[in-house]
């Protein structure tokens, strides 16, 4: 059964309560995911050089805009095609680019390399239903949750090195294998 794309999840309440009325009309969905595309190069150059005072915030901006530009497109009903294919693929680029650059150096080799296994899978698996002109696919929950987690994890493990804390390094790694495990999931369920 193929999800609404209009219906909202509960971050979209929350968005469109505190911060959906501080973005100006003229802001479309599509312009904050191509401001993503244009921060996640910036993102894993800081973090690969070791700045982490301007790499974690801009990180986490980075990140923000993923919640934001869905949110924005649902409930301003400014879906269109170009944000539903390129909004996955601006996720997956920072996401695994900063694991690739900076968790990979903390995390265990199979834990990273299965996360963006699993957040590669549904991009081939909706490059064959384009393909096969079988319409789009939606992001359901699980992948929803998924993306959460892995930023959290991520989050977790820059303040633990920007901090000094290694007990966070071990909190990320354990909410990454979460995220991963919810990646497989993700990546059975956009497959049906």
């Amino acid at each position: 059964m193929a999800r609404n794309p209009a219906k909202l999840f509960p971050q979209d309440y929350v968005l469109k309560a505190l911060v959906l009325p501080f973005v100006p009309d003229f802001i479309k969905p599509n312009h904050v995911t191509v401001m993503r595309f244009v921060l996640t190069p910036l993102v894993v150059y800081l973090l690969a050089i070791g700045n982490l005072t301007f790499g974690v915030p801009l990180f986490i901006l980075a990140a923000f805009t993923d919640m934001l530009d869905g949110s924005l497109a649902r409930v301003r009903q400014q879906i269109t095609p170009w944000g539903i294919v390129f909004d996955p693929v601006a996720d997956k680029l920072l996401v695994g680019l900063v694991m690739l650059v900076f968790a990979l150096h903390y995390y265990n080799l199979l834990v990273v390399l299965a996360a963006i296994l699993f957040d590669l899978l549904p991009l081939a698996s909706w490059a064959l239903r384009a393909k096969a002109n079988r319409g789009l696919m939606m992001a359901n929950l699980w992948g929803k949750s998924k993306m959460f987690l892995q930023v959290t994890s991520i989050v977790v493990l820059l303040l633990a090195v920007l901090l000094h804390l290694p007990v966070l390094i071990t909190t990320g790694q354990i909410i990454l294998i979460v995220a991963t495990v919810l990646g497989a999931i993700a990546a059975i369920t956009y497959s049906l």
